[in-house]
């Protein structure tokens, strides 16, 4: 079955950029939406970002004009450039994915650490 894998996590100082990988694990399963979320250290997991099947994307407020949601089509992946990192950014980020009639599913999780 797919598998999502994520990849691009890391430590960096604030105001720093990280790039966050979404990737199928089978290219014949193709992503319809995807999304990002984000769970700081004790606290519940927050929508981050989505991007649906028209390309049409959404943000959560913290970090509107900071991230951006991309897929590549060809390669079968989700991305989320993160710039300007702030320490509250810090925790583990999962993306989401559906695969039409295959359904949803999650990636295992990437720690981004956002140092002061």
């Amino acid at each position: 079955q797919v598998q999502l894998v994520e990849s691009g996590g890391g430590l960096v100082q604030a105001g720093g950029s990280l790039r966050l990988s979404c990737a199928a694990s089978k290219s014949i399963f193709s992503m319809n939406a995807i999304a990002w979320y984000h769970q700081a250290p004790g606290n519940q997991r927050e929508f981050v970002a989505r991007i649906d099947s028209d390309g049409v994307s959404k943000y959560g407020d913290s970090v509107k004009g900071r991230f951006t949601i991309s897929t590549d089509t060809s390669k079968n992946t989700g991305y989320l450039q993160m710039n300007s990192l702030k320490p509250e950014d810090t925790g583990v980020y999962y993306c989401n994915a559906n695969f039409g009639n295959v359904g949803s599913r999650w990636g295992q999780g990437i720690q981004v650490t956002v140092s002061s």
